[in-house]
Parts: C-alpha cells; structure tokens; sequence
C-alpha cells in the first residue's frame, strides 16, 4: 500500500479548529489561529475535493456523509444568533464517499453512508477560512464511538490508495482540548503542562521515527507527558491518528501557536 514519494498527490493536515463558532465571530483569542487558516491555501496544491474527519461525530461505523448538497448542523448552543446563520454551502460527493467506504470495507472497517446528516462545526469552521468560495465537493468521515487510537491509525491505513488523488484530508481537532483548562487561569499564561504535550506531538509526527514506531507512539498516546491533563478525552485528538495512519510519512509542523490562550499544534503532510 505505501506510495512513492513522487507519486503522492494527497495533501493531508490536521489542526486545531477553535471553540465553536469564535474564529468565525471575531474573538481575538482565535487570531492566530484565523490567520494561519487564511494564508493555508497558498501552502497547498488546490483539490478536487475535501474529506474532513471531525473530531465532533462519532459513530458505532465509520459513517460518511453522503448527501450531494449538505445541511448545515449547528452542532453547538448558547451562542449569538449569527452563529446560527453561518453558511457553507459546498457540494458533497457522492461518489467519493461511495469510494471511500468500499475502500475501508475492503480492509475490514464496516462502512455506511449517511446522506441525512450535514456538516458540523469542525467542517464548516475552518473550512469557511481556508476556502471561503464553498466550491470543492466535501465529505465528512466519522470518527468510531470506541474512540480506540489503534482502530483510527488503521482507519487511516485503508485510505492510502487515495495518496495519488488530489485531495486534501482534513483531520479536524485540537491538540489541546481541557475545557477546564480553557477557562481556569489567566489567558495565556504560561502552561508547562501543555506544552510538554504539544513538544511530544511535534516530535512524534515529524520526528526521525519510522512509520511503525509514530504509529505506536499514537497508539499509546496515554504515556505521552500530560496526556490527560490535555486531553481528558480523546475526541479531538484522533483525527491526527487517522491522519497519520494515511500519511505513512514524517509530517511538516505548520502551527504552534496560541489558540484560546492555550498552545496548540498543527501537521501537514503534502
């Protein structure tokens, strides 16, 4: 399944997407953040389409979105009314999420198509920075409700064979996501804890490991230094697994910076 170099076209980043609707509302807590999603396309090779794995849908199958012109779900509550009038109307895709189904059953993930559902914030947030005109065809992957790391390094595996399209592969998360921690001390003030977490992602995915060894590390991320301190659970985290299960290679570190008044990182493999 590994790809030449040469022959890889896929781009595949994962980042941190912000709380709720903030970047879009102008918080400046979000300005790093909003200003690195807005220089992204010029770092990137144009797709044909976009597959988005959001840390905020969980399924017992790995799900994909299947409608050819997606809602939009407010996935989230008590927040100005023109958080509830954002709009990304970008086509979906159909026929890649038919693809990208069969390709996991064929290495042993159950898939479904749901073509009910919309895009969530993890979508429609960052994606209305980066490409605002909402005109490449996107899906949406689910993550699986067993939040097992190992399933979604494999996850990614199965999706290999889509290294020579060109698409871009969207993990859509936050490398630092304690709730508490958000709220609980001055904004921006300094956090060792966090930081030690955010060193270990950096050298676990761009590091001078092998694939199976970045993998393993992943695997167990719980060992890393302050990984529940950071992650008290692993929903926003997994996307990075999946992301790095396909990417079979070293990422490029493309974000480190304050999001929230907490630091956060962001890979990309291109």
């Amino acid at each position: 399944m590994k790809q030449d170099s040469k022959d890889r076209r896929a781009q595949i980043i994962y980042f941190s997407h912000g709380g709720g609707p903030l970047p879009i509302l102008g918080d400046p807590g979000h300005k790093a953040m909003v200003d690195f999603m807005r220089r992204l396309p010029a770092q990137l090779v144009r797709p044909d389409a976009i597959i988005v794995v959001s840390a905020h849908w969980e399924e017992r199958t790995a799900t994909l979105l299947s409608a050819p012109y997606p809602p939009m779900f407010y996935d989230y509550y008590g927040f100005p009314p023109q958080a509830y009038e954002i709009i990304y109307p970008a086509p979906g895709h159909p026929t890649l999420a038919e693809r990208v189904a069969a390709l996991l059953e064929k290495y042993g993930i159950p898939a479904r198509l749901d073509s009910r559902r919309g895009f969530d914030h993890g979508v429609f947030i960052p994606l209305k920075l980066i490409y605002p005109g909402a005109d490449i065809p996107t899906i949406q992957l689910s993550l699986l409700r067993s939040l097992d790391p190992a399933t979604h390094v494999a996850l990614g595996r199965a999706l290999r064979e889509l290294l020579t399209a060109n698409i871009l592969v969207v993990g859509s998360g936050f490398s630092f996501h304690n709730q508490n921690a958000f709220f609980g001390r001055t904004l921006g003030a300094p956090d060792l804890a966090n930081d030690a977490f955010q060193d270990w992602l950096i050298e676990t995915c761009t590091g001078g490991f092998s694939q199976a060894e970045r993998e393993r590390r992943l695997i167990e991320w719980e060992k890393a230094p302050s990984a529940r301190y950071c992650h008290p659970r692993e929903e926003h985290l997994l996307p990075l697994h999946v992301c790095q299960g396909m990417a079979d290679a070293p990422a490029e570190l493309v974000f480190d910076d304050q999001i929230l008044g907490k630091r956060s990182t962001g890979f990309l493999w291109k």
